[in-house]
């Protein structure tokens, strides 16, 4: 089984302001790093963009509100382990843009990503797949369908803590 991410998130402003340069200006240098990463196996691309192909068509959840711009920052991907991904959220210049994040989205009582065990690893999941278990994150808590760092499930379908050690050796391979 191999841990599956979705992320999403709404801009303050509409996607193109000049608000929001900050985050386009460091977008492109953080999926840089994370395509190299520690416990990376893939991540989804989008349609419009060149790069890694699209997991099915882009969907967002329920949460998003279309202001003519076309578009949310969201993500999708596959790794390793919790501990892998961890490693890469809270390190580096990801965690500076975690640390901006206000500057650039808004704050609503949606979770900020969701994860999951995805047991085919012959077939990548898809953007509804993501956006069908954030909203059910969302809607009636953490459990093993769909669960969050503060927690998580064990590929068995166990609550589980991660292994802080591991995250520290993770980081420290990083620097």
């Amino acid at each position: 089984m191999l841990l599956a991410l979705y992320t999403f998130g709404q801009f303050i402003k509409p996607a193109d302001d000049e608000a929001n340069d900050g985050f386009r200006d460091i977008n492109d240098p953080i999926f840089g790093i994370v395509d190299v990463a520690e416990g990376l196996i893939a991540r989804s691309g989008y349609a419009s963009d060149a790069g890694p192909l699209a997991w099915g068509e882009e969907v967002y959840p329920r949460f998003y509100d279309d202001r003519g711009d076309g578009w949310a920052p969201a993500t999708l991907s596959l790794w390793t382990d919790i501990e892998a991904l961890y490693a890469f959220t809270y390190s580096g210049l990801h965690a500076e843009a975690i640390r901006r994040g206000r500057e650039w989205f808004r704050q609503g009582d949606w979770p900020p990503l969701v994860m999951w065990w995805h047991a085919d690893v012959e077939r990548r999941p898809i953007w509804a797949e993501g956006v069908e278990r954030y909203e059910f994150l969302h809607d009636h808590g953490a459990s093993p369908f769909a669960f969050t760092f503060k927690e998580p499930f064990d590929r068995d379908g166990n609550r589980t803590n991660l292994d802080k050690t591991r995250v520290r050796e993770l980081r420290n391979a990083a620097n």
